[in-house]
């Protein structure tokens, strides 16, 4: 399991100060997928036209390029602009087979200081159930501290 607080003490100390969007979502990315071996990959979906995710700064395999809002686990966590906890992939109406290893599903709506939605950061596990309640508080609160300075 996670060290939460340690990671998100690591995140702060190496972001203090930058304000590249991109930079800090390498950075995040990075941390949080080798912060526990469950999180097979980890990235950044970036909100970059209406209804429109491409992908960002990313650890793992390859993801997939393009998502519009009505589609898969991250479409529909920026849609909703809803954290989307997602325990059985196959069971998702819509979703998306970016890898076909991936068994769960963690996505959460990143916002910048303005309250605009800017990305979705996704964490898929070839585990299923291998998300919980506790990942998605930590994980918003490391989001917030990071990206609702910009």
């Amino acid at each position: 399991m996670v060290d939460y607080n340690t990671l998100r003490k690591t995140v702060a100390a190496l972001v203090d100060g930058e304000d590249d969007v991109v930079s800090l979502m390498a950075t995040v990315a990075c941390e949080v997928h080798h912060a526990d071996a469950r999180f097979h990959w980890t990235g950044f979906y970036r909100v970059v036209a209406p209804e429109l995710l491409k992908i960002g700064p990313y650890q793992g395999g390859h993801g997939c390029l393009v998502i519009p809002f009505a589609r898969g686990v991250c479409g529909a966590a920026a849609r909703l602009e809803k954290t989307q906890l997602v325990p059985d992939v196959d069971a998702f109406p819509g979703h998306i087979a970016c890898a076909s290893s991936t068994r769960s599903e963690l996505v959460l709506p990143v916002w910048n200081k303005s309250g605009q939605l800017i990305a979705v950061f996704d964490i898929d596990s070839d585990l299923p159930d291998a998300f919980t309640q506790e990942d998605v508080d930590h994980l918003a609160h490391i989001l917030e501290d990071v990206f609702g300075q910009i």
